[in-house]
């Protein structure tokens, strides 16, 4: 099957067209993994997602797959047990977008972590988490620390840690769960919004949804319907009139992006605030990112605000630990915010509701699932899935198949060996110098490979036919990016584009004002937009840059 936005009617047809065995709400992460898990099962399964995929939480995350530490705090062991023996997994099945980071974290005085405590809560992470030995916790003198990142504050510090996470691109990591589903016959919808269910004798047999591009409505109808829509969760449940007991409490946690020229740092941190809090700062390509806040939440879910404070609660304490940086609001290049839908705990501050994940099963059929982590995605959906497969084998005496995503290499995964990194920097020097003749440089090939995977060869292609066209490297890779984008990813717009299939809001912001005009006229000719449509279409997205830059007050 196609995954394109150039054949959006079909894609409705199908939907629509007959009964399914499984309809999903929410396009995120655990969604995608839902639908990946129920249809490699034999499960016909249908998505629809009221944004673009990935829009909400799941491309507005730390971009962390990891193992948990923080939850040790809460003696939450078998949270991260799984989510750390998770994260192998996930950086197996998806290499070129999950990738060992080495973090480093400053002991310093007064804070609330001691060399002794640091060194026995990293050696039962290793342990819980089943570290691989070559990536075991290794403590480390404040000299050796700050040979490592000699921007911390000497006078402060103590000691240091050194142990790994994993970074990723989380939306990214989203579609490329969605394009396997795919290839299983998974039907995914964007901009689909479900508007009511409908019901046959009291329980839950389909959905109205708008389709929010032709604005036209229709029903679609499945034997099993789950809601998988993150922070609008309760929404949904609200509209089946199930809305009871445990509810969602809406955390919000923003992250700033600065020049590395301006916060010159080379390994990733996780430091200490002297508040109970833990924040980030990681370097990617050009960029340093740091976050995280974690405020309660009641205004818009899709647009969470960026507030002044949030910025400078983060400058604030990225100037305690390393003060040489000595960063101001006029430093940050860009920034996102993001909900975490968890479940509410009377009594507990924000940062310590834990990030479990809860299922909700409503009278009416609907299965509803909230909270929970990116890293632990698959095992969410291999929970949602046995409830389905098990409601279906009593509806149609099926028998189907046990989970089959453990070691189900993802699109862009397929690496003909274990992915260790030496061996995929050797895989990529090989698919550059395929590519070079074009004229693309090494570093901005290694982007794409990183962003792409295997799925490279399809760009490359792409792009030597339209160099052979235009003799123009840049041009010939803008527009073959787009090209599959639109017709592998089903982006419908720019911000799709540039939010969630590539990340340069986050990463590239600059870049961005450089091409948006002439990305906005190849996609126009890809998808065939009027003059209106494409105005309207560079106005959404010039509202998306105006949030990624301006504070509220």
């Amino acid at each position: 099957m196609v995954f394109s936005s150039s054949d959006r009617n079909s894609l409705i047809k199908d939907i629509t067209g007959k009964k399914l065995d499984l309809l999903i709400i929410g396009g995120g992460i655990t969604g995608a993994g839902i639908a990946l898990d129920a249809s490699s099962r034999g499960i016909s399964t249908g998505l629809i997602e009221m944004q673009d995929f990935s829009a909400g939480t799941s491309s507005r995350s730390t971009k962390l797959v990891h193992g948990g530490l923080r939850y040790l705090e809460h003696l939450e062991l078998g949270l991260v047990r799984e989510v750390g023996r998770e994260r192998e997994i996930v950086h197996t099945n998806a290499a070129h977008i999950v990738l060992p980071e080495k973090m480093i974290l400053p002991i310093i005085e007064n804070g609330n972590l001691g060399e002794f405590t640091t060194s026995i809560a990293l050696y039962v992470y290793d342990f819980l988490a089943g570290v691989k030995k070559e990536e075991h916790r290794r403590m480390l003198s404040k000299e050796e620390t700050l040979e490592k990142v000699p921007l911390l504050n000497d006078e402060i510090l103590k000691a240091g840690a050194l142990y790994y996470e994993y970074k990723t691109d989380d939306s990214r990591l989203t579609i490329e769960v969605l394009k396997k589903a795919v290839e299983f016959g998974t039907k995914p919808l964007n901009y689909a919004k479900a508007n009511s269910f409908i019901y046959e004798n009291g329980k839950i047999c389909g959905v109205t949804f708008k389709d929010m591009i032709s604005e036209k409505e229709y029903s679609v109808y499945a034997k099993v319907i789950v809601n998988a829509t993150g922070p609008w969760v309760d929404i949904q449940r609200k509209k089946d009139n199930s809305l009871t007991g445990k509810r969602i409490r809406h955390t919000k946690g923003i992250h700033i992006v600065v020049e590395k020229t301006s916060f010159p740092l080379n390994h990733a941190i996780y430091f200490d605030t002297g508040d109970k809090r833990m924040v980030f700062a990681i370097p990617r390509q050009n960029v340093v990112y740091i976050g995280t806040t974690d405020t309660d939440y009641n205004e818009s879910l899709e647009n969470p605000n960026i507030t002044k404070n949030d910025v400078l609660y983060l400058l604030k304490n990225i100037n305690f630990i390393a003060p040489s940086a000595n960063l101001t609001i006029n430093d940050v290049l860009s920034a996102w915010a993001g909900l975490r839908p968890l479940i509410h705990e009377e009594g507990k501050a924000p940062s310590e509701l834990s990030r479990k994940d809860e299922i909700f099963l409503s009278e009416t059929g609907l299965i509803s699932i909230a909270g929970g982590k990116l890293t632990g995605y698959r095992v969410m959906a291999k929970n949602i899935v046995k409830i389905v497969a098990e409601r279906l084998e009593k509806i149609d005496s099926k028998q189907f198949i046990k989970c089959q995503t453990k070691n189900m290499r993802l699109s862009g995964g397929n690496f003909p060996f274990y992915p260790e990194i030496s061996k995929l920097i050797e895989f990529a020097d090989m698919k550059f110098d395929e590519a070079k003749q074009t004229g693309i440089s090494a570093e901005q090939f290694k982007v794409l490979f990183y962003r792409y995977g295997t799925n490279i060869d399809r760009i490359t292609n792409k792009a030597f036919e339209f160099y052979n066209e235009t003799k123009q490297t840049q041009l010939a890779w803008l527009k073959a990016e787009i090209w599959y984008s639109i017709h592998y990813e089903s982006a419908c717009n720019l911000a799709d584009f540039f939010i969630r299939r590539t990340g340069m809001i986050f990463f590239f912001i600059k870049e961005i004002y450089k091409i948006k005009e002439l990305t906005a006229e190849i996609m126009s000719a890809f998808l065939n937009w009027t003059e209106p449509e494409k105005l309207k279409y560079i106005e959404q997205f010039d509202d998306d840059l105006k949030r990624a830059v301006v504070f509220t007050d």
